[in-house]
Parts: structure tokens; C-alpha cells; sequence
């Protein structure tokens, strides 16, 4: 792995500091930038936007789209607006706004091209409330009237699978750098890693040109299964890293010819992908939360748990967004189907990694890596939030198998968004337009889903019923 550049160093490579368009017209001019990508992220955390040329963006930054780009589905159709909270009308045009925070460039554009992220306003002001930037900004925004700040790391996995153009075929593993694929599975393996050094480098270059701040990268235990560890910091900051860092993986892998995808569960036999998060909490002073004074687990900590416990399942439809992202959640894949905690022990949904008072956090094992970063990171920070304010008690800590219990989490979308629009206390903390917006989306898909016959059903049902 590639040495970490310290922050002021990094900061120096990426001409860093970009506030506003004045300062951004210099940056453009010093990165010799022709064209910027406008992207804002979707309920899905696809990009979506336009892209210009920088005359014409330092002209007028602020640019207009439709507010259906919030309710798109991921197979890109539209469900039905009629109905939905404050009778959104699908064509109303919103206005997006530069982060000039997340100015960098786009190092695998031909051309020399920027992109920046943007946060959706309504034509009076008023914050985009579907937007998912939006609904993790609400949920901060409750933790800072607290004067509490949380910090998140995200470890992030995926598959590196060969080329596939037809849907009906199974995906395999690619062929690495000794011409031949992975045939078991190599955990942690070194080795196997190298076997795609040439895409991991050109990866890390990407990042380093964009300021992604990668910790570690390591094999799983899936065959040609990666991890990305990302370093700890401020929420919206972590997820709009996640949101670059996926798209820096894909556009790495096709370079080199084969895909990269964040899949909760691609192939059948493999362990499934998930997007950990770690969570801590710290007052203005830096002071960790979770610890009193003497060292000892906080009443914070405790309720923090306790939140996550009770409400993991009603953020489920946000955890784990697809179908395909509940094929994951079964006994003896690997992956936590409880929610129960413990500590060191990754049976459970709820991991207390070893650490010191100061470093004291919670990992959140449930969400896959197919789950939109700003919507996932919000959804568990809101359920911590509510077992902190509402003084909820965790069970008892976990120290043998916690898969032993069986599944107590939500087995389909279906029974997933059920829980989470009759959850009162979440809708109310991320947003009722954002909450309808999201089950009308997710409904969506499923119907689409419903509407696909598997093979499956042709092998065991043709000829048998």
C-alpha cells in the first residue's frame, strides 16, 4: 500500500482551500480545468447532474434541475407522484448549489475536467428535503443543538468480477496479472492483491488527486472480494468520500478491463459486501462521549447502543436498499443477521472493536455496499440519537455466537418498508417528504422486481407444479 500523505501535504497536491467562485476561477485556471462535472447525488447514490464548460459554470454556478432526479429508481423509471407529501409534482425544477469544499478534479477524464458535489434547494430557499445530503445534514443538525459531533469511519467492500454483458450469465472472478482467476477463496491474502497491482495503483492515484483519505485496503474472504477502509471524520465529509470513492473504483477497474461492483450479494456461492460503520461521538473539545471521565463506558454509549438495537430494524429499507441486498442477510453467510452487540465479536450486528476510552466507538455491520453513504450513515446516526435522547438500556452484551439467535432483522424490502414508514420517531428525524419520497422509489423497484422471472422458478417450477 501507498504511504499516506499527512494532511498539509495533501492539501498542497490538491491546491486545496476552494471557498468560493472567485477562488474557484484561480483554481480552474492554475489546474488548467476546461470542464466541470455538477453532480448531485440521488436517493440510489448515483451521480446526477450536467456538465459544462468552466466559462460557462463561472458565468452561473447555481444550476436548475428537475425534482424528479430525486425520485428516479434505479432501473430509471418514475413511480406515481399523485398522493405523495405535499403533492410533489414530478417536473417542479430545483436548484443545485456548489460545494466548493468538494472541488477536485477527475483524474481519469480525458480532458482536463472538475468535478464539484451540490447540495438541491427549492426557487424560495428551502433545503431539497429528498435529497439525501439534505437528510444527513438534518440529522448533524440535531447532534450540534446537543453540542454533540459525531465521527464515522466506513469500511467499505466489493467484488472485482470479469467483464459481463449479459445479465442472464453468472459473474465470475477476473484474471489477474498471472493470467489465471482466483479459485479459492484468499483472505487477507497478499498475494492476491497483487495479482490486480496495476488497477490498485492507478486507484490510489485517483484517490490521492481527489483527497479520499484511504486507510487501509485488504482481500476479503470472497474470491477477488476487496476492502477499502476509509479514514475517521465528519460524516457528510465521510459520505461524500464513499459517494467518490465508489465511482473512483469502478472507473479504476474499467480501465484495466473488468468491473468493480458494489453488489450486497453478486454471486451465489460468495459472501456477500457490506458497508461497516464506525461510530463515535465527541463534544466541541474533542472528548469522546462514550467515556467518562474515569474511562468507563458512558450512559451515552450505552443509549447509543440501545438506539441502534431498537430501531435496526425500521432503518433496514435504508441498510439494506434492494432485493438483492437481503440475500445477504442469511445464516451462515458471514454477515450479522441480529441485533444484538458484544464486544470484538462480529456475530453480531453491533461490534464494540478493542479500544481505549478515547477511541471507545460502535460498529454498525448491518449495512451492505450498495446502500447510499449519506442515507446510510444518517439513518444509524439517527437511530443512536433517539436510544441517547429517549434514555434507552441495550441487552446484555453478546460473547458467543450471536447468529445462534436466528434472524431478527427483516427478511425482504417488502417487510423492510413496512417498518419504516410506521416508524414515527425516524420519519420525524429524517424528514416525512424524504421518508415518502424513499418508499414510493423503493416500492417502485420492487414492483419492477415482481415482474422478472427468475431461473429459479424455470428450473424447479416448469415442469414440476
Amino acid at each position: 500500500m501507498k504511504p499516506k500523505h499527512n494532511k498539509a501535504k495533501r492539501d498542497q497536491i490538491l491546491d486545496r482551500g476552494v471557498s468560493t467562485i472567485e477562488e474557484a476561477k484561480d483554481w480552474f485556471a492554475r489546474q488548467h480545468i476546461e470542464e466541470i462535472e455538477c453532480v448531485v447525488p440521488d436517493l440510489a447514490g448515483v451521480a446526477r447532474g450536467k456538465i459544462m464548460p468552466v466559462r460557462k459554470f463561472l458565468g452561473s454556478p447555481s444550476m436548475n434541475l428537475p425534482l424528479a432526479v430525486f425520485y428516479q429508481t434505479i432501473t430509471g423509471d418514475f413511480p406515481e407522484f399523485e398522493g405523495a407529501v405535499n403533492a410533489v409534482q414530478s417536473d417542479t425544477d430545483i436548484f443545485l448549489t456548489p460545494d466548493f469544499a468538494t472541488l477536485a478534479a477527475v483524474p481519469w477524464a480525458q480532458d482536463p475536467t472538475a468535478q464539484v458535489i451540490h447540495d438541491a434547494f427549492h426557487p424560495d430557499g428551502r433545503p431539497v428535503e429528498e435529497a439525501p445530503r439534505q437528510v444527513l445534514r438534518r440529522v448533524l443538525a440535531l447532534y450540534a443543538d446537543k453540542g454533540w459531533h459525531p465521527i464515522v469511519a466506513p469500511e467499505i467492500e466489493f467484488y472485482l468480477v470479469d467483464r459481463n454483458t449479459d445479465p442472464d450469465y453468472p459473474l465470475k472472478p477476473p484474471i489477474g496479472r498471472s493470467g489465471r482467476p482466483e479459485t479459492g477463496r484468499q483472505g487477507y491474502s497478499i498475494s492476491a492483491v497483487n495479482e490486480f497491482d496495476a488497477l490498485f495503483e492507478d486507484m490510489y492515484e485517483y484517490s490521492e488527486r481527489q483527497g479520499l483519505e484511504i486507510d487501509t485496503l485488504i482481500h476479503e474472504s470472497g474470491v477477488a472480494q476487496m476492502e477499502i477502509n476509509l479514514q475517521h471524520g465528519h460524516p457528510l465529509e465521510l459520505a461524500d468520500q464513499v459517494f467518490m470513492m465508489k465511482r473512483t473504483i469502478r472507473e479504476a477497474a474499467l480501465e484495466h478491463e473488468i468491473y468493480a461492483t458494489f453488489m450486497a450479494k453478486p454471486m451465489a456461492n460468495e459472501p456477500g459486501s457490506a458497508m461497516h460503520i464506525h461510530q463515535s461521538i465527541v463534544d466541541k473539545k474533542g472528548r469522546n462521549l462514550f467515556s467518562d471521565e474515569d474511562g468507563a463506558e458512558s450512559a451515552m454509549f450505552h443509549g447509543f447502543i440501545a438506539g441502534q438495537q431498537t430501531y435496526l430494524p425500521a432503518i433496514m429499507a435504508i441498510l439494506a436498499p434492494y432485493v438483492n441486498s437481503y440475500r445477504r442477510i442469511s445464516r451462515d453467510s458471514g454477515a450479522p443477521v441480529n441485533t444484538q452487540w458484544g464486544y470484538d465479536n462480529r456475530t453480531c450486528g453491533l461490534r464494540v472493536p478493542p479500544s481505549g476510552p478515547n477511541n471507545r466507538r460502535v460498529e454498525n455491520r448491518i449495512p451492505s455496499s450498495d446502500a447510499n453513504p449519506y442515507l446510510a450513515i444518517a439513518a444509524s446516526l439517527a437511530a443512536g440519537y433517539l436510544g441517547m435522547v429517549q434514555g434507552l438500556k441495550p441487552s446484555e452484551p453478546v460473547s458467543i455466537d450471536a447468529g445462534a439467535r436466528g434472524i431478527e432483522l427483516p427478511r425482504s424490502l417488502s417487510d423492510s418498508l413496512r417498518l419504516f414508514v410506521a416508524c414515527q420517531p425516524l420519519v420525524e428525524i429524517l424528514g416525512p417528504t424524504f421518508c415518502a419520497a424513499y418508499d414510493r422509489v423503493k416500492q417502485a423497484e420492487y414492483e419492477t422486481f415482481m415482474r422478472t422471472i427468475s431461473p429459479w422458478e424455470r428450473e424447479f417450477l416448469l415442469l414440476n407444479v
